[in-house]
């Protein structure tokens, strides 16, 4: 069995847009009320796949999913007197953010050797709160074999599971067994903490992981309290390198040290604050990036355009590629659809480490299946969506209409 790093990217839904209903992420609230764009935002994310087949990566997809969500708004008794931020999370196409679909602990690190997902409630913010069930489904029709998975229900509601935004995994290679790092956070301030420990901790149970192989660690307050709503927006891990930022942990000292004691051949690589400040780092999302292995061996980031146009973040990966350390190569990708609305590249993706002829082939990308999303996202998504349209009965039709367009051609009508 041949075991390789797959990203799994979310396909922008056709509901794609602003309506600000993220507390705590500062790109979603400044682009409130903002008009967006579905078709672009979907195109810009095939792109992205793209590029990475281009480099030689297997690349998957998850779709979006069923929206307007007529189920959560019957739950909440809706007859338009309900506040329009419950009517707005109904449209909500957050699920394009994979990262926050499950935990994934690939099978060199489980007690019984397979790969298991676990389902991220997403409790703490309504409109993501409602999408755990639906990507359940999806993550069982992708990975049903069950002698290569196993799937998990999200754990229970009171402990908040926010998924593989908060969770890193270190290795020398991706098919050996890696050290597993569950970030958490106590406090932010004025924002919410959304990873509780308890759900890391039961996560790492479920998956049947070795503790002397995990560790639990602490998010800054200060990063949640400046805009690091979840652990990708200040740290990004691939193999035997943490690319991080200087605030990231509570303890970055104590953190270190616990990651070089398990994995001796860990290189972490720290942006300091004074070169690049917390502020520039969330404004800029150069850690919510994709960090991979290429082919040739070689690592290699991928930013959004706007942490490579911000001149301190320039400067500081002018001088990080100089310097001949373990990231080579710097790839600026255009996600602005996506950025607007608060996720990055790291964001839209969803990282599994399995033998593709495992997975069912139709989550899995090409370039003519890729040919076939691009040409129903041009013809079905809408152009452009205001928030004030969110409710109106002819987009909801549209919507619903795009979504079933893109599962006739991907044949996945058991997921309408």
């Amino acid at each position: 069995m041949s075991l390789v790093e797959i990203n799994f990217d979310g396909i922008v839904g056709p509901s794609h847009n602003y309506a600000g209903l993220s507390l705590g992420n500062l790109a979603s609230a400044s682009n409130a009320g903002e008009t967006a764009y579905p078709r672009a935002a979907a195109l810009q994310g095939l792109a992205k796949m793209r590029g990475n087949m281009a480099l030689g990566l297997a690349q998957g997809f998850l779709l979006p999913l069923p929206r307007p969500n007529t189920a959560f708004l019957d739950a909440i008794g809706a007859d338009g007197s309900e506040d329009r931020r419950l009517l707005s999370a109904a449209w909500s196409a957050s699920s394009m953010w994979t990262a926050n679909a499950a935990t994934v602990s690939p099978g060199p690190d489980t007690a019984d050797g397979r790969c298991h997902l676990t389902a991220a409630n997403l409790v703490t913010m309504p409109h993501r709160s409602q999408e755990w069930t639906d990507t359940v489904r999806q993550l069982r029709l992708a990975f049903a074999d069950p002698a290569h998975f196993a799937v998990h229900d999200a754990v229970p509601a009171c402990f908040g599971d926010e998924g593989a935004a908060n969770h890193m995994r270190m290795g020398v290679r991706h098919d050996a067994p890696g050290l597993e790092l569950f970030v958490y956070g106590k406090t932010g301030g004025a924002f919410p903490a959304r990873q509780h420990e308890q759900a890391s901790r039961a996560v790492a149970r479920l998956h049947g992981l070795d503790p002397a192989r995990c560790l639990f660690i602490e998010q800054n307050p200060e990063a949640i309290a400046a805009g690091a709503f979840h652990n990708d927006v200040v740290a990004v891990a691939n193999e035997r390198v943490l690319f991080t930022h200087e605030q990231a942990f509570a303890d970055p000292d104590g953190t270190y040290a616990a990651i070089r004691t398990a994995l001796p051949e860990a290189e972490i690589v720290v942006v300091p604050a004074a070169s690049v400040s917390l502020a520039d780092a969330i404004k800029s999302y150069l850690f919510n990036a994709q960090l991979l292995t290429l082919p040739s061996g070689e690592m290699s980031l991928v930013i959004p355009l706007e942490a490579w146009e911000h001149p301190r973040v320039r400067l500081w990966l002018d001088g990080m590629l100089a310097s001949n350390g373990p990231i080579r190569r710097v790839l600026p990708v255009d996600v602005r659809q996506s950025m607007a609305n608060g996720g990055g590249p790291a964001c839209l993706r969803l990282r599994v480490v399995a033998d593709p002829a495992t997975i069912d082939p139709r989550f899995l990308l090409d370039e003519a299946k890729a040919a076939r999303i691009e040409s129903i996202v041009a013809a079905f998504w809408p152009e452009a969506i205001h928030p004030a349209e969110l409710g109106d009965p002819d987009l909801a039709a549209r919507v619903v209409t795009a979504r079933m367009a893109l599962l006739d051609g991907l044949e996945l009508n058991e997921l309408s």
